[in-house]
């Protein structure tokens, strides 16, 4: 659904009828307060069911602090009739908004915006990376276009038989679209369509290296890449880094004691730490990877997040080095982990023919339907209007997460994590058992570490809160832990 629905320059001055007090009102100070009609626009026909746009508009008010904890909305039949809509509209918009836990209803005393501790039951997740917005009624739309029109655009055949291969054309060249920013043109020939960048990973490692083989890597790296190279036997060797990311001295040292079959890296906000290489530091590495015939793995999920994104190792490759980089774009981090949609670039010059045996291997293909409505998306526009949003969307919970958590913290502005370092007197693990007893997920390095180097710190996810309010109900319940007594405690537990 556009941005334009939730950020419009226009003034509009509702024509609600006069609101009534019931004597319900009456019976506490919360419910005297006045009705905020602020948020309240008009309905736009082609953008979405009716009540999906009133119940967006709630969500989007919540989250922008339009509407805060303790604000009643209007009595659903005095919306309704403003807005020129069946009250039954109204009330099944306000129902998925409760759904959500944003919500209090109170009989005849209305219905109002839930206060945090109402609405941060359960686990908040802070551990896990993944966009945000998913439980939005804007991309509940999104999704039941896409699931639409994909019919439409492909034969049933097309979208449940067998398709053993690099991927349909069509999803091919929209892959080469999906990633023109950050490769440039493509020969559609070389990109492969993948059932997610842990599916290309492992694949890569099949092909380009043996049981046995060292791969070389940040001492501290993605736990995905991590668990294929345990299942497939490799091993991964981690290499030191410095302020400005992977220290080429340093992968020199592992290339001439360990000579690795490859180079994994993730050179964009990268995970865990959430640094991004500059351009002369992947061109040092660059340059040690062609001394040694060192095969590169770029895993770039998190490239077009960032405002002002340096190129890619695949780009300086092909116009300055003669080492093959092979480079790997998800649609998990994003738009949507569930779309299970990865595009793998292969080199020129480089044979397809060994990873697309191991891809086949393991996972005979991709999933048609969900390819398809990926390209359906990118050749839509949809896909880069809904990317705009996830990062306008990051960017606010970034300036949260930078306003609640003490310490030293390292994040790119509208990345999906952070990397907050802690006192000496906290024990990581300690901390997330703690936090995980309080109702709260988060990741502590352990879980990113090649070796024995585990740096006390914790990688926060800001994208798998389902809102600002749980975020910033869970960040604080975190700052606590580390501020207060209870974070006292949790260095002194044995």
């Amino acid at each position: 659904m556009p941005d334009f629905l939730y950020y419009m320059a226009f003034s509009y001055q509702t024509k609600l009828p006069k609101i009534h007090t019931s004597s319900d009102d009456l019976s506490s100070t919360r419910r005297l307060k006045k009705v905020n009609l602020s948020w309240v626009r008009p309905l736009t026909a082609g953008l979405g069911s009716r009540y999906q746009q009133i119940a967006t508009q709630i969500v989007t008010a919540v989250d922008d602090g339009v509407l805060r904890p303790g604000d009643r909305l209007p009595p659903q039949r005095e919306l309704a009739q403003a807005l020129g809509v069946d009250l039954t509209t109204v009330t099944r918009a306000y129902t998925e908004v409760r759904q959500k836990g944003l919500l209090e209803a109170h009989g005849a005393g209305g219905t109002y915006v839930a206060y945090s501790d109402s609405g941060a039951k359960g686990t908040i997740d802070l551990g896990m990376n993944i966009p945000p917005l998913l439980n939005s009624a804007e991309f509940a739309h999104m999704l039941a276009q896409g699931s639409g029109t994909t019919p439409a655009t492909a034969s049933p055949m097309d979208l449940m038989s067998y398709h053993v291969g690099a991927g349909a054309n069509r999803h091919r060249a929209a892959g080469a679209k999906w990633l023109q920013p950050m490769i440039g043109n493509t020969d559609i020939e070389r990109v492969v369509v993948c059932s997610g960048a842990q599916t290309a990973i492992a694949a890569l490692l099949l092909a380009k290296s043996q049981s046995g083989d060292a791969i070389a890597c940040d001492e501290l790296t993605y736990p995905g890449f991590l668990a294929a190279t345990r299942l497939l036997q490799r091993s991964a060797v981690g290499v030191k880094s410095d302020e400005h990311g992977m220290d080429p001295i340093d992968l020199e040292r592992v290339c001439e004691q360990h000579r690795p079959a490859a180079l994994y890296l993730n050179p964009t906000i990268q995970n865990p730490t959430a640094l991004t290489l500059s351009v002369e530091r992947r061109a040092e590495l660059l340059r040690v990877a062609e001394k040694y015939a060192l095969p590169v793995i770029e895993d770039d999920p998190y490239w077009l997040l960032t405002e002002r994104p340096p190129s890619t190792m695949f780009s300086l490759s092909a116009n300055t080095s003669s080492v093959p980089v092979y480079y790997v774009s998800t649609l998990s981090k994003c738009i949507a982990p569930g779309l299970r949609t990865a595009y793998l670039v292969v080199p020129s010059g480089e044979p397809l023919s060994p990873i697309l045996d191991a891809l086949r291997s393991l996972a005979l293909m991709p999933t048609p339907w969900m390819a398809e409505m990926a390209s359906t998306w990118i050749e839509s526009g949809v896909a880069v209007q809904w990317l705009a949003r996830i990062k306008s969307e990051m960017q606010h919970r970034q300036t949260i997460a930078a306003s609640i958590l003490p310490g030293n913290i390292q994040a790119d502005p509208h990345g999906l994590h952070l990397w907050l370092q802690l006192p000496r007197h906290i024990d990581p693990y300690r901390l997330t058992q703690t936090a995980l007893q309080q109702g709260l997920g988060v990741t502590d390095s352990e879980a990113f570490a090649t070796g024995s180097f585990s740096p006390a710190a914790l990688r926060v996810s800001l994208g798998g809160a389902i809102d600002r309010t749980r975020l910033t109900h869970g960040l604080t319940r975190l700052a606590e832990l580390l501020q207060g007594d209870m974070g006292r405690r949790v260095s002194n537990v044995v």
